[in-house]
């Protein structure tokens, strides 16, 4: 194991991604203030690489101190736009299971991100998958307090080229700050909202 520099976890690079639309694949200017997406990621020694193990306490034990720490560099975002929609992921370096990956995105690991970001009232769209270093995931979003909002159904590409090594896994969340650039298939508006319980 290599030495532990935040809790219990090794973690040896952060990573943050910022993405700003300003107009839409034809070229459509934004229908609104731009579309900006935020991937927060870091990548981590994973203890059970290489190994079978039926518990994984020692991924799950920190998640919630984990999650504080990416609720804190979420915040400072946070402070100066809305976020209205996330998503979480994994990677997997290839000596670990899939399970591993999963094992980082609980909900423990979550509640603090939703409160960092005035509450989530949604369930928090997931996925994850094993790979080397400079393979690509597309990251999930919805909105955060309904999950029929479908202007917020959207993806965020992202890739590391050095991560994960075998014995990582690289840990994402990615925020948006508003749908789709010109969404017009109907739904759940934002607007419509407040008030509602959110998995309407």
């Amino acid at each position: 194991m290599k030495e532990a520099n935040f809790e219990s976890y090794h973690i040896r690079k952060w990573y943050t991604q910022i993405e700003d639309s300003l107009a839409n694949e034809t070229g459509k200017l934004a229908d609104g203030e731009p579309s900006k997406k935020i991937v927060i990621a870091a990548a981590i020694e994973n203890p059970y690489a290489g190994t079978y193990s039926s518990s994984l306490e020692k991924i799950v034990g920190d998640s919630k101190l984990l999650g504080e720490e990416f609720a804190r560099r979420i915040h400072q975002f946070a402070e100066t736009v809305e976020i209205q929609g996330y998503g979480k992921a994994c990677l997997v370096g290839t000596s670990g299971e899939y399970e591993h990956g999963n094992a980082f995105l609980t909900t423990m690991f979550a509640n603090p991100v939703r409160d960092a970001i005035g509450g989530g009232k949604s369930w928090i769209p997931s996925t994850g998958k094993r790979g080397g270093p400079g393979i690509s995931i597309d990251v999930p979003l919805s909105h955060k307090d309904a999950l029929y909002v479908r202007s917020h159904y959207d993806t965020v590409t992202v890739s590391f080229n050095d991560a994960p090594a075998p014995d990582e896994v690289i840990v994402i969340f990615s925020f948006a700050t508003r749908g789709r650039l010109h969404a017009r298939l109907g739904g759940l508006r934002v607007s419509e909202i407040e008030g509602k319980n959110g998995l309407t």
